[in-house]
């Protein structure tokens, strides 16, 4: 498999688990509703593009590289203090489905991350070979 298919599947799945879990962070009331959630929409649009259009290109590593990095923060985010967020999730019905989408989007963004950054290194490379063929 190319290293730009492997970028694009676990891009496309972090944008997916991210949407799960801004979605249940809604439904729960951890995050308001309505126009507020714009800044999200747009990172996952921005984020989206650069997965399926800018492909292979430098500027579609440092977007997937920085909305990746973003992404594999959110288990931090959440998971300080005692029973996630202070407690409100351990008590609460569909726990199990927070955490994993939580835990889920981590992993998928780490390891976006490291192919982003593969890529840019490689790209860097052929960049630097065929400077010096002309």
């Amino acid at each position: 498999m190319k290293h730009t298919s492997t970028l694009t599947i676990t891009s496309l799945l972090s944008i997916l688990l991210f949407s799960f879990h801004l979605s249940d962070d809604i439904a729960r009331g951890f995050e308001p509703g309505g126009f507020r959630q714009i800044s999200p929409i747009l990172i996952m649009v921005v984020w989206l593009f650069a997965t399926l259009l800018l492909t292979g290109r430098r500027v579609g590593y440092v977007i997937i590289l920085l909305a990746s990095i973003l992404a594999s923060l959110m288990p931090l985010a959440h998971m300080r203090g005692a029973g996630l967020v202070g407690g409100r999730i351990a008590n609460s019905n569909g726990k199990f489905f927070f955490v994993w989408t939580l835990l889920a989007v981590g992993v998928t963004a780490l390891f976006s991350v490291i192919l982003s950054v593969r890529g840019l290194w490689l790209s860097r490379r052929s960049h630097a070979s065929e400077a010096e063929k002309t």
